[in-house]
């Protein structure tokens, strides 16, 4: 790749962060840095890669989107990550977010039920030498119990609830994040598990792709 190409990609992501983070309120210096570090354009397809810093999903494949960055950048705040968690990520997708996180924290450990996507995704984490990330292929909202507790849980995907598989492999005091409601009525939540059980809150409105799986929509969730 030319420096001139190199330049103007990473002028683009300065842009991106400065417009679409910091501009609309995401204020942690190390989600910031991690965006500034992380070259989206490496995990969006050949014929999205003009867009690939624009303010919009897009499309991989299999029915599936990298999310907004702006949106990552929300759950990945709202993890509030110190650097020696591991976290699980259910959706692994492009592995966008994976990377993201791998900067925010010891160790990923990322599930995805389309085979193809997670071969993808773990190969293009590889090649970017991100090697903090785990990619499982799975029903991702059964999580990875075998690698449970962890202290933060996020989903790229909305399920009618919060699946009681990931509840059980937090550990005390982590922080699940994750897109519940049909597709016109998704809300951001946090749950935290504390001594007494679990706190949910709140986030915000959003719109995801279906979570799908044995504690999530069957197949896709009703219009």
């Amino acid at each position: 790749m030319s420096e001139s190409v190199v330049s103007h990609e990473s002028r683009a992501r300065s842009a991106m962060v400065e417009r679409q983070l910091v501009a609309r309120g995401i204020r942690s210096p190390r989600v910031l840095a991690a965006f500034r570090d992380v070259p989206r354009d490496a995990f969006v397809p050949s014929i999205s890669r003009d867009e690939a810093y624009a303010d919009t999903p897009l499309p991989i494949g299999e029915g599936q989107t990298i999310s907004q960055p702006y949106i990552v950048a929300v759950m990945a705040e709202a993890l509030a990550l110190r650097g020696d968690e591991r976290v699980l990520e259910v959706g692994t997708g492009s592995g966008y977010a994976a990377a993201i996180l791998a900067q925010l924290a010891r160790e990923v450990v990322t599930i995805e039920r389309h085979a193809s996507l997670a071969d993808d995704a773990r190969a293009r984490l590889a090649r970017l030498g991100i090697g903090n990330v785990v990619v499982v292929q799975g029903d991702g909202t059964l999580g990875v119990p075998d690698r449970a507790p962890y202290d933060a849980i996020v989903a790229a995907a909305a399920g009618p609830r919060v699946p009681e598989a990931l509840l059980g492999q937090l550990a005390r005091g982590a922080r699940l994040v994750m897109p519940v409601g049909p597709p016109t009525e998704q809300v951001l939540v946090r749950v935290t598990r504390t001594d007494e059980g679990f706190r949910t809150e709140t986030l915000d409105a959003v719109r995801f792709v279906p979570l799908v799986g044995a504690q999530g929509w069957l197949d896709h969730p009703p219009r």
